[in-house]
């Protein structure tokens, strides 16, 4: 049999309401998908078959959308947290679910192509207890970075750095090859950060860092990265199936284009949309199955979920409509606006900076300008 992960999806996903106002963060859709099916997706294609999936927050919602893993080529077990009891903490919920000595641990945030099959291999050779999964980033100062040694174990871990402590840009990406003599090191019943308490006790002690250079790696966690997710998946910097399904073009057989119409080949218009006459499409932007958009709207880095209508004349940047949602003609959305499901925002407004608007909300015509 092939590999097993144990991935947490416990966390709420707060910083990305509206979205997860209704549903649990790892089913929101991130371009024609929830978001933990690329995770799957990504951990089957490296051999693994079977998945503890640890969840708390909406668990009976995610077994709803995920099921038992079939589609994705996986036995997928599920396992409810009764109390969140952090990252080390929640393995112990997982633990009689184990069959093998090894394991991989994952975080469920996390959007990635890194080589897993490279990091399984490696931790083998090295006789490790713990690989950890690390990844460069631009700005060490906002992150805990991991120090390596030339074998690659580690010799340490720097919180919040100064600039004059940075001496390596890695940072741990959430992703383990474990072995099961881990839980030795875990106490049971209480609260347990792995990163706080584990990984310290185990350097010097067979902790080692794979490092997954040129890999993507993003924390799709705040409406920012989320729209920045999706152009990265659309622009195919970052390798999942969806490349796959764009090759013969950014619209779904089953999609209405008006005339006169122009849709970006980084763009997706999905299937039983509707797209009225003049619409420019533009790069990063997602419409949503049977969601409609009227005459002479502008789409840019926008996505418009499943469902939702979009009226004419609006103007939509860098923002995010939710699922059956109605934008009336005119309004004017960017600067990472978010509207929920169902929401309605009549024709004449004007929503920026950052502003959301609750699942069902109503906001009559002329009201915001902002």
């Amino acid at each position: 049999m092939g590999a097993q992960a144990v991935i947490l999806v416990g966390g709420k996903g707060t910083r990305l309401r509206p979205l997860t106002s209704n549903r649990p963060k790892p089913i929101v859709p991130l371009v024609d998908r929830p978001f933990m099916a690329y995770m799957l997706e990504w951990v089957a294609a490296h051999g693994v078959t079977d998945v503890v999936m640890c969840c708390g927050f909406l668990a009976d919602e995610m077994v709803r959308e995920i099921g038992d893993g079939e589609r994705f080529g996986l036995s997928i077990t599920w396992v409810e947290e009764p109390e969140p009891r952090g990252t080390a903490g929640a393995l112990w919920y997982a633990e009689p679910h184990l069959r093998d000595e090894r394991f991989l641990m994952l975080n469920g945030d996390v959007l990635t192509d890194m080589d897993l099959s490279a990091q399984l291999a490696q931790h083998e050779r090295s006789g490790a207890r713990g690989t950890l999964a690390l990844v460069p980033v631009e700005d060490p100062t906002a992150y805990g970075l991991v120090r390596l040694n030339d074998d690659h174990s580690v010799r340490g871990f720097l919180e919040k750095p100064t600039p004059e402590q940075i001496d390596t840009d890695l940072i741990s990406a959430g992703a383990y090859v474990l072995d099961r003599s881990i839980f030795d090191l875990i106490p049971q019943g209480r609260l347990v950060s792995i990163e706080r308490e584990v990984w310290p006790r185990l350097v010097g002690e067979g902790l080692y860092g794979c490092v997954h250079r040129g890999r993507y790696w993003m924390d799709i966690g705040t409406p920012q990265r989320y729209l920045e997710a999706t152009q990265d998946i659309l622009f195919w910097r970052v390798r999942t199936q969806v490349a796959e399904r764009l090759r013969d073009g950014p619209v779904a057989p089953s999609a209405e284009v008006g005339e006169q119409t122009v849709v970006d080949r980084a763009s997706l218009v999905d299937e039983g949309a509707r797209i009225g006459a003049r619409v420019a499409i533009g790069a990063g932007s997602v419409v949503g199955v049977g969601a409609e958009v009227a005459d002479d709207v502008i789409l840019e880095n926008a996505v418009v979920l499943a469902g939702a209508r979009v009226g004419q004349r609006a103007r939509l940047r860098d923002c995010v409509v939710g699922v059956g949602a109605t934008i009336g003609a005119g309004v004017v959305l960017g600067d990472h606006a978010m509207v929920g499901d169902g929401a309605f925002v009549g024709e004449g407004n004007a929503l920026s900076h950052g502003m959301r608007l609750a699942p069902g909300a109503r906001l009559e015509p002329s009201t915001v300008w902002f």
